[in-house]
């Protein structure tokens, strides 16, 4: 202390007479500091590691297929203008039989060069090896299907390849950057046990197939500067007349579409959620420091009146503001990092790369603490500067006493209330600081809406499972064919052992274009009446499909621009690849995807082919789903079945533990605003009024009475906070929601009931912990001492 100026003593007793508000202040910045450095590093963990592994093992940048197209076509897409590299595989559905698992698990069957490495989407090799060239038994699995069923190179496992069983030995453990999110049919989210992708060596295949000298599916990469659309319109052309269905780039690979879906998500959370703790940071502090100012009147007088500049004034306040930001910065840098390995092992589980290391990198950190830094001393400025424009001679007089006035009138002290003297004295000090109260009220307001958009998402899950799996797609599995089949398939489809009722579909690629938009999508055609596959308009109501015209998702619509009654032209991407306008009829509901719906006899005309299906939708009689199981393994034409209460149960319980992880953390944050704001607000209002609570003391009231004055008043406060928390709640729900919103799914807004009033729970939890804990120093209040102290 002796090497300090007199200023910088005088900081060190502050802070150790304050040290409690200041941690509590520190703390809610911590929080801020915290959830900046979580979504921003996270941001980065997942943007840089994918950037770096599509790198190292080149994935592609176009993609498309084809029905069977000659190898020797391969120069002639490497002579394109700005292909670097192309790489042709055949690629194909399966169906995996797991030894001691009853149900069928879906497989993608891809073909690798019989000799080195392909140009194009290398795989990463984890352990073992690769197959043998012309070993039609060896395969390579991808880690996290090989991870959910124990498998290691030397294990074996049974698949259905063009309608033979054959039993595969695992050579190697791998990672595709094809599938960092490896999602099966039907599925929202992943499923190791039930969907794995299969590598084997293109002779292998080619057999199998009967493919020698074909493929069935080509991948690019471009050189730098290289016109996309140029490169994918020349490649559809090439393929045209070997059934192409149309190329697409990178951000149309479901695989990378889902990584940017989070990324878009991590966004949302960086510019939603630390802005709230910054904001709240900044009152508190201006909170503190007006309180710490107006008791240090007469100080501030005596340091002018002896020489210290405005200036030198201004920055003792400001090196305060900075120590506690400095201390908020440090706590939530090391919790961010802490939270921020957590998530990234986390994030590990659902993206199979071969590393992902949460960024740590040092501008990170300095971004924290500049923005930490700037909210304080803004919510410092006003205090600040009115320290500074105090004249000593101002100063070094008390502050002239709080005027009263009567308010709404009446002899209840100005309320004309049925209540007591002491209650008025709470109210009418309310009344008197309104800004004060409405900015304590907007800080326990906030803690509220926190919780509300955490919580928010369960309500919102829970509808979409109602909508997706109740009311519009209701079977119990998806039944896809290999290839089209003719109407015929149904009826043996019906004849499966176990299945109640059937229901076809057919679904055709197709591109929609409404003048310079365009979208890629799958046309979804049912009959015009179905009951187990059923399309939702705008209310949820079931909608029957009309015999002409399509039927688009709101989102889709929006996204090409189109109202109904609008044409839009569909050109199919497969067989003639034919092109019509049609009327768009209708606008539908959907949580999930950019949808398209026709009738089948409207898709049939258009697709000029006849009558085919797709595949099925089937009710089953539960108890005989084994024998179901085992007669579709058997099934040649059956190339993947979607299991709808699986997929459901998957999806519900991934969902629940990622939300149950973020609740957790919200509540946390929660419980430290409220205390912060409270506490604060408790102890800044004892300071001010403690020579009147003691007063009440020695007049005769009880420590009962005397610190209800003060309870009164926090009360209030907390209790007007419920319903604005509620408000903001929701505008910041409606917020993330919006920000989560992809072409793959978006989240509803619903919040119901019981939602608000856990929100409101906690925080009047927290609000009455805080309030006791200055309760007791109500009642420990040394009134001689009080009533000493110079007002």
């Amino acid at each position: 202390m002796n090497g300090l100026s007199m200023l910088d003593r005088k900081l060190v007793r502050d802070l150790g007479r304050l040290w409690a508000q200041a941690l509590a202040v520190a703390l809610v910045m911590a929080c801020g500091v915290m959830t900046l450095i979580l979504a921003l590093g996270a941001t980065r963990a997942l943007d840089e590691t994918r950037t770096a592994f599509y790198d190292r093992t080149r994935f592609g940048d176009i993609f498309a297929s084809a029905t069977r197209a000659p190898n020797s076509l391969k120069s002639s897409i490497l002579a394109i203008d700005g292909v670097s590299a192309a790489a042709t595989r055949i690629v194909n559905p399966v169906l995996i039989d797991i030894t001691g698992m009853p149900e069928p698990a879906t497989g993608m069957l891809i073909s690798i060069p019989d000799h080195g490495e392909p140009a194009v989407n290398r795989l990463y090799l984890r352990s073992g090896r690769l197959p043998e060239p012309r070993r039609s038994d060896e395969a390579a699995v991808i880690e996290a299907f090989a991870d959910a069923h124990w498998f290691r190179p030397g294990d074996r496992f049974d698949v259905l390849i063009n309608g033979r069983k054959r039993t595969l030995t695992i050579t190697g453990i791998t990672l595709s950057p094809e599938h960092v999110y490896a999602i099966g049919p039907g599925d929202m989210v992943p499923d190791q046990r039930r969907y794995g992708v299969i590598h084997m060596r293109r002779g292998a295949l080619e057999g199998a197939y009967d493919m020698a000298g074909a493929f069935n599916q080509v991948s690019l990469t471009l050189s730098r500067n290289a016109d996309a659309r140029h490169v994918m319109a020349r490649l559809d052309a090439l393929l045209e007349s070997h059934g192409g269905t149309g190329s697409y780039d990178r951000t149309d690979h479901p695989s990378d579409a889902f990584l940017d879906a989070e990324l878009v998500q991590l966004r949302a959370m960086a510019q939603v959620i630390p802005p709230i703790f910054l904001f709240i940071s900044a009152f508190l502090v201006n909170m503190i420091l007006t309180r710490l100012i107006a008791l240090e009147r007469e100080q501030i007088g005596l340091l002018k009146a002896v020489g210290y500049s405005n200036g030198a004034i201004a920055w003792h306040y400001a090196k305060m503001t900075l120590l506690i930001s400095l201390v908020g910065v440090i706590i939530g840098a090391v919790a961010g990092t802490r939270l921020g390995r957590g998530m990234a092992s986390l994030y590990g589980e659902f993206f199979s790369f071969p590393f992902l290391v949460f960024s740590r990198e040092p501008d990170l950190y300095v971004i924290s603490a500049l923005v930490t830094f700037l909210a304080a001393l803004a919510g410092a400025a006003r205090a600040i500067a009115g320290a500074v424009r105090l004249p000593p001679a101002v100063a070094m007089r008390p502050p002239a006493p709080t005027g009263y006035r009567s308010v709404f009138g009446g002899s209840g002290g100005g309320f004309g209330l049925p209540v007591s003297q002491l209650t008025v004295m709470a109210l009418r000090h309310l009344v008197r600081w309104p800004m004060r109260t409405a900015l304590t009220t907007l800080g326990t307001a906030l803690p509220v809406a926190l919780l509300i958009t955490s919580l928010f998402a369960f309500d919102s899950i829970d509808q979409m499972i109602e909508t997706v799996w109740f009311r519009a797609d209701r079977q119990d599995a998806t039944l896809t064919f290999a290839s089209e089949r003719s109407q015929d398939a149904i009826r043996a489809v019906a004849g499966l052992p176990g299945v109640i009722a059937a229901e076809p579909f057919r679904a055709a690629a197709a591109t929609l274009r409404n003048g310079h938009r365009s979208r890629r999508v799958q046309i979804i055609a049912n009959d015009t009446r179905t009951d187990i596959g059923r399309v939702l308009d705008l209310d949820f109501a079931p909608v029957s499909l009309p015999p002409e015209g399509i039927l688009l998702s709101e989102r889709l619509a929006s996204h090409l621009g189109l109202r109904t009654g609008d044409l839009v032209e569909v050109e199919l991407s497969s067989g003639a690849r034919r092109q019509a306008l049609v009327p768009l009829v209708g606008v539908t509901n959907s949580y999930v995807g950019l949808n398209a719906h026709m009738s089948r006899a409207a898709l049939n005309r258009l697709a000029g082919e006849g009558v085919r299906i797709s595949g099925a939708r089937i009710m089953v009689d539960e108890a005989r789903l084994g024998a179901l199981y085992a007669a579709v393994k058997q099934t040649p034409a059956i190339a993947s079945v979607a299991l709808q209460g699986v997929s459901r149960e998957k999806f519900r319980a991934t969902i629940e533990e990622n939300i149950g992880i973020s609740v957790t953390i919200y509540v946390s944050l929660a419980l430290i605003i409220t205390i912060g704001v409270i506490y604060n607000s408790a102890r800044i209002q004892l300071s001010e009024r403690a020579r009147e609570l003691a007063s009440l003391r020695v007049f005769g009231f009880t420590n009962r009475e005397v610190s209800g004055v003060l309870l009164t008043e926090l009360g209030v406060m907390v209790v007007l906070a419920q319903p604005l928390g509620w408000l903001i709640g929701r505008g910041f729900s409606e917020l993330v929601a919006k920000g989560f919103e992809s072409d793959l799914f978006r989240i509803p807004l619903v919040i119901n009931a019981h939602t608000y009033a856990l929100s409101s729970l906690v925080v009047l939890g927290a609000a009455l912990v805080s309030a006791l804990i200055v309760r007791r120093r109500i009642d420990h209040l040394d009134l001689i001492r009080v009533l000493k102290t110079r007002d």
